[in-house]
């Protein structure tokens, strides 16, 4: 355990045209919101857990399943609103009110209900084990990627990391991480000076691919369902 103040924010809009209702639709008998709420609940380095919504209904099933809230302003609810702005308005709200300063902020996105409160807390321990000030949960994505081109303005082909990956074996290629939407944790003090959650001191924590899966439409619903019967 740590004495750290941590705040975790969980961002969820009312709009989704993929998949309408999607942060409260049912998965496997509660909504979907309520699997990264109660996550969150559970990490045993997670002070304070709060739902970020310009949504009534939404707002009130996260209080049902003990979160707090925080009414986040239309012009914040957008399909093109970026999550740092709507983490800077819930994290200054939430420090106002209950006038305290906190460590750290972590924002835990509730279309990732299979990233589990042990995946949470083995992220802070990698964390504190270490000297950055920032994480971002990833997944191990093809390599093959790295041999991929870009085309410039002139129509000349360039790698699209160096020059050189393209023409050089799949296995002596580095390994490449995708972030898999779950789990970003940052600094409160990193975080509050340029309102980004990357920082030049980030690090990686590995997640499987079974526990990566981001609901985004109806067939990866299904597919969690299914992992959700049989664990």
């Amino acid at each position: 355990m740590t004495n750290k103040k941590i705040l975790a924010i969980i961002p969820a809009r009312g709009g989704s045209k993929g998949l309408p209702r999607k942060n409260i639709i049912d998965l496997a008998g509660k909504p979907l919101i309520a699997w990264s709420v109660q996550a969150a609940l559970d990490s045993k380095y997670i002070t304070t857990t709060v739902v970020s919504s310009e949504d009534d209904e939404i707002l009130t099933v996260a209080a049902q399943y003990g979160a707090r809230t925080v009414r986040r302003p239309d012009a914040l609810s957008q399909d093109t609103t970026a999550s740092e702005p709507v983490i800077a308005h819930a994290l200054r709200e939430v420090m106002k009110r209950q006038n305290e300063k906190f460590d750290y902020v972590v924002l835990l996105q509730p279309t990732s209900p299979l990233r589990s409160a042990e995946d949470i807390d083995a992220a802070f321990d990698r964390l504190f084990r270490s000297d950055a000030d920032a994480l971002i949960s990833v997944c191990q994505y093809d390599k093959k990627v790295l041999k991929t081109f870009l085309q410039n303005d002139e129509g000349y082909l360039h790698g699209i990391a160096n020059n050189s990956y393209p023409f050089m074996r799949r296995q002596d290629l580095p390994d490449v991480l995708m972030p898999n939407g779950a789990i970003y944790i940052i600094e409160v003090d990193a975080f509050l000076k340029e309102e980004k959650l990357f920082t030049s001191k980030t690090i990686a924590f590995t997640m499987n691919d079974e526990s990566s899966v981001d609901v985004d439409t109806l067939e990866d619903l299904q597919m969690i369902e299914k992992i959700i019967a049989v664990s």
